[in-house]
């Protein structure tokens, strides 16, 4: 078949254009793909970011961009499947099938009958978009988790009394919730127990948002804390490797469900090296980490505190939730992804 993939945050190299991607990969080794896009150097950026094989996808003008809505209408004519992810709006297409996507929970979408026809498949990321998705364009979404690609937990890491934190670092409502952390951290570091501990912060640091970053050092200091913005993969690897702790904050305190985490996939990646993720109890996180299994669900600064100081003070329950996370992990695989998708299109 001829697909083309259209994303308008190609360029932003996020969760939503790694979950795009990587289909586009896949589907590339037995299918004709193009992505909807201007800029070439978007394949090698993307093939760097994601460390996936895009050699076989082309780039093909960005119409559903820049043209109007004949432009558009003619150049999906020639495509046997197009999947779109949406910002909140049904693009128009002729297409013989259409795919849907949804990463965001949006409180209203720009929904069309005659557009929504043309759809053979509405998908989204997890049961929470899925759940307001729902809501909005009155039908039945399908929930295809994203690929997370397996950190894994060589024998010759050695883990080490630390709590690690992924996580864009961002003023943007202050959505992974940093500050939060070092809060909570400097009332436990204090604790005999945590004798030694650290946390650190990893995370994409843009210029718009150095001012958000610069207090969020100031706020850390004097405080076994460390801040590692833009590192390598190979780093961030081996960061999840050695850390015993994942936490996550992202939701707390908000709302809506848009400030929300929607999946997780830095918490998928902790929990396949062994770090036992405690994360906010909302959004997507639910999906991934059952209480007191594989992890730990919050709600409060008091219960986060309280809970590490319980677990690290208790090896064997320790061990027990790091080898659930390890094996827990692997449902989000690439492979199941693929499979999914490869089910969804099957006698098209």
């Amino acid at each position: 078949m001829k697909i083309g993939f259209y994303n308008p945050y190609y360029d932003g190299l996020g969760g939503g254009e790694r979950y795009t991607l990587t289909l586009a990969s896949h589907w590339s080794k037995t299918h004709d793909v193009s992505l909807f896009w201007d800029d070439p150097n978007i394949l090698a950026e993307s093939e760097n970011r994601f460390h996936l094989d895009l050699s076989r996808v082309r780039i093909t003008p960005n119409v559903f961009k820049n043209g109007n809505i004949f432009q558009k209408l003619l150049a999906s004519r020639k495509f046997d499947c197009i999947f779109f992810l949406s910002d909140g709006s049904i693009p128009a297409s002729l297409a013989k099938h259409n795919i849907l996507h949804f990463q965001v929970p949006f409180p209203s979408i720009l929904s069309d009958p005659w557009k929504m026809k043309r759809y053979d498949a509405i998908v989204c990321n997890s049961q929470f978009t899925k759940n307001a998705i729902d809501a909005e364009i009155g039908m039945s979404a399908m929930v295809i988790y994203p690929p997370v690609h397996a950190v894994g937990l060589p024998r010759k890491i050695q883990k080490k009394k630390r709590i690690v934190n992924i996580g864009r670092f961002t003023g943007y409502f202050e959505a992974k919730k940093q500050e939060v952390l070092i809060s909570v951290f400097s009332e436990i570091v204090r604790k005999a127990v945590f004798s030694g501990w650290e946390l650190v912060f990893a995370g994409g640091l843009m210029d718009s948002d150095r001012e958000y970053y610069r207090n969020l050092v100031q706020k850390a200091s004097g405080l076994p804390v460390r801040f590692m913005p833009n590192i390598p993969n190979e780093e961030l690897i081996r960061l999840y490797q050695s850390s015993t702790l994942y936490w996550h904050a992202a939701g707390f305190g908000e709302s809506d469900p848009v400030h929300m985490e929607h999946f997780g996939i830095s918490t998928v990646e902790a929990m396949s090296a062994g770090a036992v993720p405690f994360v906010y109890a909302a959004g997507g996180q639910p999906e991934i980490v059952s209480d007191d299994e594989n992890g730990v669900l919050w709600t409060t600064q008091e219960e986060l505190a309280d809970r590490t100081i319980a677990l690290v003070s208790d090896s064997a329950a320790l061990l027990r939730m790091r080898k659930a996370a390890l094996l827990r992990s692997e449902m989000f695989s690439t492979a199941r992804f693929t499979r999914a998708f490869d089910g969804l299109i099957a006698g098209w």
